[in-house]
């Protein structure tokens, strides 16, 4: 029985190796791997919450479950814009903690193979992007493919499994 678990687990993750749901910010393409994501959905009523970072917009009621929101714009430092109906809230499961990620507009599951991934630039000049794990290219279109487990810090994460809880 264990075994077959396993195995089942093993063959969905393989499925999902090389996919990536992308979306926009502004005129850039960013991609997140598929296993991390959970559901999209739109942007609904934030409950905003006093005193926490400027990107944790505040927290939403999915079917009953609270869960942080964080505006992508705001985490990358991007000037802010009002929501438009394109506007959405990708759900991701990052280890135990879920959150919701507003993005500009939600585009496709597009599949990058690993010899289409490059990895990101090195600056150096001690500069380092820790949100970009490579730079993928579907066609003649490059996306930035985001590393879900650096979007938050430890202590990032630690406030929003509070907030969620």
């Amino acid at each position: 029985m264990k075994e077959t678990l396993t195995k089942i687990i093993q063959e969905e993750q393989d499925t999902q190796h090389g996919k990536f749901l992308t979306f926009a910010l502004d005129e850039e393409l960013y991609g997140i791997e598929i296993c991390y994501v959970t559901e999209i959905v739109g942007v609904q009523k934030i409950s905003v919450l006093p005193g926490a970072p400027p990107y944790i917009k505040g927290v939403i009621n999915l079917r009953g479950r609270i869960i942080p929101v964080a505006d992508m714009r705001l985490r990358f430092r991007k000037e802010v814009v009002p929501y438009t109906s394109r506007t959405c809230i990708i759900v991701v499961e990052i280890g135990d903690c879920t959150v919701g990620l507003i993005v500009d507009e939600v585009r496709e599951v597009t599949m990058i193979p690993d010899e289409c991934v490059a990895p990101p630039p090195d600056m150096k000049i001690g500069y380092r992007n820790r949100f970009i794990k490579g730079i993928g290219k579907a066609g003649d279109t490059v996306q930035l493919l985001l590393d879900c487990e650096q979007l938050f810090k430890e202590d990032e994460v630690r406030v929003l499994d509070q907030i969620e809880a």
